[in-house]
């Protein structure tokens, strides 16, 4: 299992560990329980390396789950045989994020090579549930496992990300009328009369990153992004499709709330099915579904950010970029819930995220580890 070769490598990297499988019955009961759609018991793992209690804790944060590697047949290289090839390695979570978990390794073993003795505290958390909602770090931070910022190695390019816009998950129903294929026109198909609603949300999304904007999101063309990932209908090929079901996220938009935007997409799919009138006599639902990230957004000018920023800049001779990032991620549950301000940053580019033949350049990670390492010495303080 991953988080038990995380244990045995962070325990030989001296830390203090707490490993424990979550209670999530008791988690669904908190305060701000983020959602899932698995709430299934893993583990977590969190490694302390104390300092002389002088300095302030800084929390390195990173995902031990992946997505599925879908058709494995479609892959140049196997998605869990981790090849190496001129310099990249290829897998399911390369990217997103073992490369960001590994970069972490190698900065705590370089601070701890160096015998730097440190002020502050370092704290490593390799989490479970990231893609599912947050679990597992709403999990850890429940725990009391926080600090005074923290970093989430999701796979920036190096660039310092110190905002992520919000996501929520949906599912629309659309119903039909089953017939025989041989008589298609008596029966009434649900995939046709889901097609006016797609059409409806993709103007939603047009209209919406038209409309609103943000300093960090400047020159993205699609900032706020809506998209349909499963389409269902049907039982058999010779039977028109009696229902449709389609499930999907859209981005929410710095400062937006999560209901207004979900208001949103519900006026939009009711607005197509009024111009129907099979859906205005049998309309299509619309459900919420898994977990839900709010928008964050920490200050440029937070002694973190000009901390990575410098470092990042000295370790690789080029002045990293400081933007927002479309996707949502575990940062929103330390900055808005448990008041951690922090950023994201990491190897790897977030388009090989979830992609067939996913893989990360090692300089890359070596070069996250290098630019973490530094970081950790400036914003704990070395004795």
């Amino acid at each position: 299992m991953a988080q038990d070769w995380m244990v045995k490598a962070l325990e030989d990297l001296g830390g203090e560990i707490d490993a424990w499988r979550m209670d999530v019955e008791a988690l669904k009961g908190q305060p701000g329980f983020p959602g899932a759609r698995l709430l299934t018991s893993r583990q977590n793992v969190v490694a302390t390396f104390a300092g002389t209690g002088t300095g302030p804790t800084l929390v390195l944060n990173g995902h031990i789950d992946t997505v599925s590697a879908g058709d494995e047949t479609r892959w140049a290289h196997p998605p869990f045989s981790a090849e190496l090839v001129k310099g990249r390695l290829y897998g399911r979570g390369a990217a997103d994020m073992k490369g960001g978990l590994t970069a972490i390794l190698g900065a705590v073993r370089a601070i701890r090579r160096a015998r730097l003795s440190l002020r502050g505290a370092v704290e490593v958390q390799s989490v479970v549930g990231e893609e599912d909602g947050g679990l597992g770090a709403f999990a850890v931070l429940s725990r009391g496992h926080t600090g005074d910022a923290v970093i989430v190695c999701e796979p920036t390019e190096l660039a310092i990300v110190p905002a992520h816009a919000g996501v929520t998950l949906f599912r629309i129903t659309v119903p039909g009328r089953a017939a025989h294929g041989c008589v298609r026109a008596e029966g009434v198909s649900a995939l046709e009369k889901f097609l006016p609603i797609h059409t409806a949300l993709k103007d939603l999304e047009a209209e919406r990153n038209r409309k609103l904007r943000h300093p960090l999101y400047e020159g993205m063309a699609l900032p706020w992004p809506l998209s349909i990932g499963i389409v269902q209908a049907g039982i058999w090929p010779a039977i028109v499709p009696e229902r449709l079901i389609a499930e999907g996220r859209i981005g929410v938009a710095l400062g937006e709330r999560i209901e207004d935007v979900r208001g949103q997409v519900e006026e939009a799919v009711h607005r197509a099915a009024a111009d129907d009138p099979w859906l205005v006599e049998h309309p299509p639902t619309v459900e919420w579904i898994g977990g839900v990230w709010q928008g964050t957004e920490t200050s440029p000018a937070h002694p973190l950010v000009r901390t990575l920023t410098q470092a990042v800049g000295e370790t690789t001779g080029r002045t990293p970029s400081v933007r927002g990032a479309t996707y949502g991620s575990d940062l929103r549950l330390f900055t808005n819930d448990f008041g951690v301000p922090g950023v994201l940053f990491g190897p790897g580019d977030i388009r090989q995220a979830h992609f067939t033949d996913e893989s990360i350049a090692i300089a890359e990670v070596e070069a996250a580890a290098l630019a973490l390492s530094v970081t950790i010495a400036e914003f704990c303080g070395v004795n």
